[in-house]
């Protein structure tokens, strides 16, 4: 009887639960997988941001490859398509459980190709599989409950998805190991499976024949090139603001979970039947316009003031640009192609952002232009402000912003800054009054975010030399009255003195009173003349300052591009002055370490930092084993772990139990150490011989216990949460 019904088209409401089931499993599987597998690569691919970028990339383009596999599914009738997909699902279950595979990449393995081709032999069958759940699930409810609206089905799954990403932070990660959350995804798949089965089971036997006047004209080029451009800048800003929050704003654990997770909740607001959406896009205008703006002002904010408005920026976009793309959404009959161009414009703005930007930027210039094409892309129905003589006071507004933001100088030396703040004002209120003419806005954007912060960055992009940027983020090199830097991002990684006799003194988190300064200068006395020193993380090159005839270096350092600017004596002197010919082992240090056949060390210093952050996998037992192994018996690891967001003394200090004795030294400069380039650092000393360390205390600094935490478990390459140790948890509770 209900074949009968379905068969004749008759709806089906009662259909719609299981539909909706189907899709929020399948979503929440697809985006926990994500964080599940970043957590599984981390020891082998570090925490860069740019890992992230790229692991990103791999997933929208096997979104696509599922989004095209239904696409090309819908055109076969319902009992093909139902059996089709029920044995690819059983198919990609031979993948399980969910890992990666057991390839390691080569010490110089180009990161940009190593980690698309590891997750790709990975999870690629099963995230492909599971990838085509929204569109076929919504196209099989569709066919089961004839006149049904199926798009509100992808805000449940953008829902589902938001859910997985966010359950794995608080839920998941925090109390399993990776064993058990493999195996419980591997359940969630079973039961996907059989839920996919039920709504084949609710599949009529051959599509209903739909009446002419009912079926959507087949989208235009036109159509496919909107609803392409409409998804590619969302998704390339999501990334492109993870990028900017990572590199130039806070550099935190877990930071790049939020863009993704308000971008998947912009889908579930879009989609849905509510006016949420509608209400949000009001505030478009001005959002955008404080962004262009913020680009001005730059680092004069609070930074996490500044990163909220960041992903205010991008929540706000992506809910008014992904409501643009519902409005402009085909009919059901054709929903299946216009779910395939939103996943090529995803792929197209994560290509961007992943791919071609650090090619051609040396800055995340990628972050101001997805501004500005947002800003173009503005919907319909915003209107200007009324003015009298509109182009007139256009002019003379235009004239008066250009002259404060770039004349300030030349007129009143010393005040420029107010004269610019207030050009900035002004040119915000013109920009809003220009909104109804997509050029003129679009103009106006664009000096905004020239002004004075923007107009600097493009000014140091002009100087030869000044900044460059690689895979694993942008280096900035400074030059202020007494001292040259070196930035990753906004987190110092070099000082030295600009006056050619004081530029082999170490300085930053490296003077001669810090922890590292401490050992380096016992050396000798610690383990002779002939100490065999290695230090992870090359920096500058400041601690080369510190060797003496007859000891044996070596630097660890994953980015070549920090090798070259080290050893260019035009940018910095330390190595050309003091180790002019130490080898610099190019490659993770945890796997170059791990694969080196040289004598034991006896110093090795762990100064390793990915902008502000530690990378994780350098904190685990199975890390501090490969330092056991490399060390002689009697040798002294030091890690750096000073740090704006996260406390590593519980991790060290649970770390301990296995066999280390510990100590650490928190240095404070002096006021004239802080004139002569020295910064506060906290290093940490350890060390399996207990004799090794007393002698070190020895030689000066007040070395203190590590402080533990109740109930923290160490880290391993199996199981760890950043969460317990995160400083801004701890302040507001």
């Amino acid at each position: 009887m209900a074949s009968s019904a379905i068969e004749a088209g008759s709806p089906r409401t009662a259909a719609r639960p299981l539909f909706v089931a189907t899709i929020l499993a399948g979503s929440f599987l697809l985006f926990l997988t994500q964080p599940m597998i970043a957590r599984m690569a981390l020891p082998r691919l570090g925490g860069a941001p740019a890992v992230w970028n790229s692991a990103m990339l791999v997933y929208q383009a096997l979104l696509l490859a599922g989004y095209a596999y239904a696409h090309a599914l819908a055109r076969l009738s319902p009992r093909v398509q139902a059996a089709a997909h029920l044995t690819l699902l059983v198919a990609a279950g031979l993948w399980l459980p969910l890992g990666l595979a057991g390839a390691a990449p080569p010490p110089d393995a180009d990161p940009a190709l190593w980690v698309p081709w590891l997750l790709t032999i990975s999870i690629g069958p099963l995230f492909f599989a599971v990838s085509a759940q929204a569109p076929l699930m919504q196209r099989w409810f569709g066919l089961a409950s004839p006149g049904g609206n199926p798009y509100p089905l992808y805000a449940a799954s953008n829902l589902g998805s938001f859910a997985g990403l966010i359950a794995y932070p608080l839920l998941v990660e925090p109390y399993l190991p990776l064993a058990a959350q493999s195996a419980i995804w591997s359940g969630g798949y079973a039961l996907l499976l059989l839920l996919v089965l039920f709504c084949a089971i609710a599949l009529p036997r051959r599509a209903a024949q739909p009446a002419a006047a009912t079926i959507g004209s087949r989208p235009s080029a036109l159509s496919w090139t909107r609803w392409i451009v409409l998804a590619a800048v969302p998704s390339g800003l999501m990334l492109a603001v993870t990028t900017h929050l990572t590199t130039d704003i806070v550099a935190m654990p877990l930071i790049w979970v939020i863009p993704l997770g308000l971008y998947l909740l912009s889908f579930t607001i879009a989609f849905g039947t509510g006016r949420a959406a509608d209400i949000i896009q009001r505030a478009f205008p001005l959002v955008v316009i404080v962004a262009a703006a913020l680009m001005s002002v730059g680092g004069a904010l609070h930074p996490l003031v500044t990163a909220g408005l960041d992903l205010l920026l991008l929540f706000v976009v992506a809910v008014t640009l992904h409501r643009e793309l519902y409005r402009r959404r085909p009919d059901p009959s054709h929903l299946t192609s216009f779910y395939l161009a939103m996943s090529i414009g995803g792929v197209i703005g994560g290509a961007f952002c992943a791919l071609v930007a650090p090619l051609i930027f040396d800055w995340v210039y990628e972050y101001p232009l997805l501004i500005l094409a947002a800003g173009l892309l503005r919907p319909e129905g915003f209107q200007a402000v009324e003015l009298r003589s509109i182009w007139k006071i256009a002019a003379v507004c235009l004239v008066a912003a250009l002259l404060a933001l770039f004349g300030g100088d030349l007129l009143v030396p010393g005040t420029q800054m107010g004269f610019r703040l207030a050009a900035i004002a002004l040119l915000a209120t013109l920009t809003r009054a220009m909104i109804a003419n997509r050029a003129l806005f679009g103009f106006c954007l664009i000096l905004l975010m020239l002004g004075v912060n923007g107009w600097q960055t493009v000014k140091v992009s002009l100087i030869a030399d000044a900044r460059t940027r690689s895979y694993f983020g942008v280096y900035s090199i400074t030059d202020r009255p007494d001292f040259r830097t070196l930035t990753h991002g906004t987190t110092l990684h070099g000082v030295q003195h600009r006056a050619p006799e004081k530029q082999t003194m170490p300085t930053s988190y490296y003077a001669p009173r810090s922890g590292i300064g401490i050992a380096m200068t016992a050396a000798p006395a610690l383990f002779g003349d002939d100490a065999r020193i290695g230090v992870v993380g090359l920096g500058a090159g400041t601690l080369a300052c510190y060797a003496r005839p007859g000891q044996d270096w070596r630097f660890y350092e994953i980015d070549p591009e920090v090798a070259a600017i080290a050893r260019n004596p035009a940018h910095f002197t330390y190595l050309p002055r003091c180790l002019p010919r130490v080898p610099i082992v190019i490659g993770d240090a945890r796997l170059t370490l791990a694969a080196e056949r040289a004598a034991p060390l006896d110093l090795l210093a762990i100064d390793a930092f990915s902008s502000d952050a530690v990378p994780a996998h350098l904190l685990t037992l199975e890390a501090m084993e490969v330092y056991r192994r490399r060390l002689a018996p009697h040798g002294l690891l030091m890690i750096h772990i000073s740090n704006r967001y996260i406390d590593l003394q519980p991790v060290l200090s649970a770390a301990a139990d296995h066999g280390w004795e510990t100590a650490l030294y928190d240095y404070g400069p002096t006021r004239a150490e802080d004139k002569a380039g020295a910064t506060r650092s906290v290093w940490v000393a350890m060390a399996r011989d207990p004799e090794t360390l007393s002698r070190l205390a020895a030689k000066g600094g007040e070395w203190k216990p590590l402080r533990r935490q109740s109930g923290f478990t160490a880290w391993t390459d199996d199981y760890g949460s950043i969460l317990p140790v995160l400083k801004l948890l701890r302040m507001s509770n």
